[in-house]
């Protein structure tokens, strides 16, 4: 039996940004799930969301910015206030200490503006780059690559990285798509893993990348079992999600790429 070569660098980047077309089509409305009027929003945002959902941080912010609308305010603020309204998102407590810290180091050393780099945002507490990315891309339109746990994984399955380190996912998907695309192609692979490529239970059979994906096969190929799985969401397709044509079965490998080997979830 004939040994399959390994999957080229082109052939690589071509089904990558292959996936990536298909997946902009069926997530047009893409976008950041946490709402948010202008960058110190987003920041508090983003490091609140943390071990909670983007629905719960939602519910939250509101009161928090009504009360402290800029980092002199909430820099300036009384702890276990801030903590009490915190408190639903969990880790409050922590979360607090980040806010307000960060808060100061923006009035402190940023004249209050968020600033535009990572190497900059970095350095205030509670940030790390996955979050200087979120902010960077959203807020002021720098493109970069939010490497979060369904960004991982879908990178994983994809057949685009090995690794689970995120800033080495960060360079390796970078190195596949356009620079342009990165802050659309977070959001895309997110929207993707909250709705289709589950954890434990992808619903394989109702995915729209399924032929160019080596992991096709991790869950439910059955178009009508995987549509069960599938979560609410706004799709392109007209029956919410294309269902992957019958007779189901395991597709080819891409051309060059390395047999039925799976990648790492």
């Amino acid at each position: 039996m004939a040994v399959k070569s390994p999957e080229t660098h082109t052939a690589l980047v071509r089904r990558a940004r292959k996936i990536n077309r298909v997946l902009a089509e069926t997530y047009p409305d893409a976008h950041a799930e946490l709402d948010f009027k202008n960058p110190f929003q987003l920041l508090v945002a983003t490091v609140l969301s943390a071990q909670t959902t983007d629905k719960q941080v939602n519910l939250t912010t509101p009161a928090l910015f009504a009360k402290y609308p800029t980092p002199e305010d909430l820099a300036a603020a009384n702890p276990d206030d801030v903590a009490e309204i915190l408190r639903p998102t969990g880790f409050f407590n922590a979360k607090t200490k980040s806010v307000m810290g960060l808060s100061a180091a923006l009035v402190e050393r940023f004249g209050g503006e968020v600033p535009r780099t990572v190497e900059q945002m970095v350095t205030l507490p509670g940030v790390g780059r996955k979050t200087a990315n979120v902010v960077l891309g959203n807020a002021y339109g720098i493109p970069g690559i939010t490497v979060d746990t369904h960004f991982g994984r879908l990178s994983r399955r994809f057949g685009w990285t090995t690794s689970d380190d995120p800033i080495k996912v960060e360079a390796e998907v970078g190195e596949l798509i356009p620079k342009k695309d990165w802050v659309m192609l977070s959001h895309r692979l997110i929207w993707h893993g909250r709705r289709i490529c589950h954890a434990r239970k992808p619903a394989c059979g109702a995915c729209p990348v399924a032929d160019w994906c080596p992991s096709f096969g991790l869950g439910p190929t059955d178009a009508a079992t995987a549509a069960k799985l599938v979560k609410a969401g706004p799709f392109s397709w007209p029956s919410q999600v294309r269902p992957v044509p019958a007779p189901m079965r395991r597709p080819r490998p891409p051309r060059g790429c390395a047999a039925s080997r799976r990648p790492p979830q």
